[in-house]
């Protein structure tokens, strides 16, 4: 990893919520960076700052002090629709629910994405929404919408939404929380060949310890500050 260039870089990143009586701090201090091929995983008790976290790395939200790099760009001065084009371009999104749309099927939910971007024409959009559903076990369900899909059938179309404009990033937030044991496994593992042999740079909170112990790098999180960062 050291040969490379971290694809997401942190450097003594804050959250402070300005409230009264008190302001809170949900981001204290975060150093870290993330490579190409590397999956990472974010671990910690409730309320130890993960998503508000994840919410900064994944551009959804600002940080109030510190510098945040994707792919070597400051992201700190840019605007909301920068930010936004940013986002489209080099991070996916998976959540623990799958966030498709009812009425669209699986190949249209795939198709959104690409659609936004505009990088792809309409038939080259397709094709590659065909062969990202595939990919993942779908294609001969490429036409049923959500209710008609099972928990980890949904969570697989969200992983090919995910990687439909080909980003380095994938991030996810407990993406195996709605699912059974099996289900889980196979979200998982699907997630960590998406960094060890396509090198994107995977980045997963997850409360299963046994995810963490398998992951490239453990961040361990505490009032909002890493604790420890085991791992390459």
């Amino acid at each position: 990893m050291s040969q490379q260039q971290p694809v997401l870089q942190a450097v003594a990143l804050n959250k402070v919520l300005h409230l009264k009586p008190q302001p809170v701090q949900l981001v204290r201090g975060v150093d870290l960076a993330i490579y190409p091929g590397e999956f990472a995983t974010i671990t910690g008790p409730s309320g130890s700052g993960k998503s508000s976290l994840l919410f900064l790395l994944g551009l959804l939200d600002k940080p109030t002090s510190g510098t945040l790099m994707i792919d070597n760009q400051i992201t700190n001065q840019m605007n909301s629709e920068q930010l936004a084009q940013l986002r489209l371009e080099k991070i996916g999104f998976v959540f623990q629910f799958h966030f498709l749309i009812q009425e669209f099927t699986a190949i249209e939910n795939v198709l959104l994405p690409m659609r936004r971007l505009n990088r792809y024409g309409d038939s080259a959009a397709y094709d590659r929404a065909k062969s990202l559903l595939a990919h993942f076990g779908l294609e001969k369900k490429i036409n049923r919408r959500p209710n008609e899909l099972s928990g980890g059938e949904r969570q697989r179309v969200a992983i090919a939404r995910a990687l439909a404009n080909n980003p380095a990033i994938i991030i996810a937030d407990e993406p195996t929380g709605n699912l059974d044991s099996t289900n889980a496994e196979i979200v998982i593992n699907l997630l960590m060949t998406l960094a060890h042999e396509e090198q994107k740079a995977v980045l997963v909170v997850t409360h299963n310890l046994d995810y963490a112990r398998t992951a490239d790098k453990d961040i361990k999180l505490m009032d909002g500050a890493i604790r420890d960062a085991s791992g390459v």
